[in-house]
């Protein structure tokens, strides 16, 4: 009884390790998330890809550490592609976020409109010099929108940054909610991932290891060799190449019976780690 108690609570205990071990990843990411937008305007691509890439070497470290080895590599790049995803759509709304944050409401007359060049297929944006009602113009850059929207003298309301360093939006332009929903979605797509790594542990966590010895592996493991035997394909020197660890509850003389059994040998020399048959071999190893 001592004894199921014992293994129950050591498997709550790794049950609990990879889920703290999840949080963390977790709350790293997220934080790489925050500081990459805060160095955005800081730094430049060439000093960004670096540091993308060494997040992904220590997300797939610590995502191995989860357990899951085989997998970790594309769990590490698919976290890093959201991420750095999200970052992008993040600095997309920067703008309107900063124009919300200290911008003001005014009310303004359109008194000059004019329209990108045609460049090709490219799209055309327009532009337009806004000016207060007392007539004075706004400063900065000049409003800007995909589309040909408004007309010289008429009348809107928009957001002025008081420093003059962004253009002026309509209360609708200067909404991030999509660009905000967005990177959300990104980020939860990042962790989710995390999630399913930390699941997919926790579950192998759970199974019990298949033994590799006993009367029943060894059988089964004499079977598969016989199946081997008969089923594999011979190299161009004509033998057959098994690889030892695939039996670990079989010694090399007890594959050599078994070989001899389908009417094969066993070579002793050259194997090079292997185990190599054939119907005539250089040097047979003794049978078991």
């Amino acid at each position: 009884m001592s004894g199921e108690i014992k293994e129950e609570a050591g498997q709550r205990t790794r049950t609990r390790r990879p889920v703290a071990l999840a949080a963390g990843i977790g709350g790293y990411a997220l934080a790489v998330i925050a500081g990459m937008y805060v160095l955005a305007d800081a730094v430049g691509p060439a000093l960004q890809i670096p540091l993308w890439i060494a997040h992904a070497v220590v997300l797939a470290l610590l995502i191995r550490r989860l357990g899951a080895k085989e997998s970790s590599a594309y769990a590490a790049l698919f976290v890093v592609l959201t991420s750095a995803s999200a970052v992008y759509v993040i600095g997309l709304a920067r703008d309107d976020l900063a124009l919300r944050q200290r911008g003001e409401k005014v009310t303004v007359t359109v008194v000059k409109e004019w329209r990108d060049p045609a460049e090709g297929r490219r799209g055309r944006d327009s532009h337009y010099a806004l000016a207060r009602q007392d007539g004075t113009r706004l400063p900065g850059p000049a409003m800007t929108t995909t589309s040909d929207r408004y007309d010289v003298g008429e009348t809107l309301t928009v957001i002025e940054d008081p420093e003059a360093k962004l253009a002026p939006e309509t209360p609708g332009q200067a909404d991030p909610t999509a660009e905000l929903l967005g990177a959300a979605a990104l980020a939860l797509a990042a962790l989710g991932a995390i999630g399913w790594m930390t699941w997919r542990a926790t579950r192998n966590g759970k199974e019990k290891p298949r033994s590799t010895s006993g009367p029943e592996a060894r059988a089964a493991q004499e079977e598969r060799l016989r199946e081997a035997l008969r089923t594999h394909p011979a190299d161009r020197r004509g033998y057959i190449k098994l690889h030892p660890e695939d039996y670990p509850a079989l010694t090399h003389r007890r594959a050599a019976r078994i070989a001899w059994e389908t009417g094969l040998r066993t070579e002793a020399a050259g194997n090079r780690g292997s185990w190599r048959f054939k119907e005539t071999v250089v040097e047979q190893v003794p049978l078991d």
